[in-house]
């Protein structure tokens, strides 16, 4: 039997959605690649990084509510998070691609 993203504690509906853009469509390919590698994924599928979103997940997969996070788990969490950004920025660039802000700004004004 499978399950919604949703189903984990501290995700909603919207990551039923957000995650399904990712490649991710059910709790149990979550659980499988665990935070770090779901969250790289999600960020690479034009998610934009959010810190909080991230320790919530990590501790919706750990089965704990958000704001359990203690200040020296958070500061963990802080430093994997950078990391999976940072990587996600490198691929982005390597690929040609741009950052997705820079891509939008540069659409708006009709350069790209």
């Amino acid at each position: 039997m499978t399950h919604p993203v949703s189903s984990i504690r501290n995700l909603g509906p919207a990551s039923d959605a957000a995650f399904a853009k990712a490649g991710i469509a059910t709790a149990e390919q979550l659980r499988e690649l665990g935070a770090d590698a779901a969250y790289a994924r999600l960020i690479a599928s034009g998610a934009r990084p959010h810190f909080i979103g991230f320790y919530a997940l990590v501790m919706g997969l750990q089965g704990r509510p958000w704001n359990y996070c203690q200040v020296n788990e958070k500061t963990e969490l802080r430093r994997r998070f950078d990391e999976i950004k940072s990587k996600a920025e490198k691929t982005a660039r390597n690929d040609g691609s741009l950052p997705a802000s820079l891509e939008e700004a540069l659409n708006r004004i009709g350069v790209r």
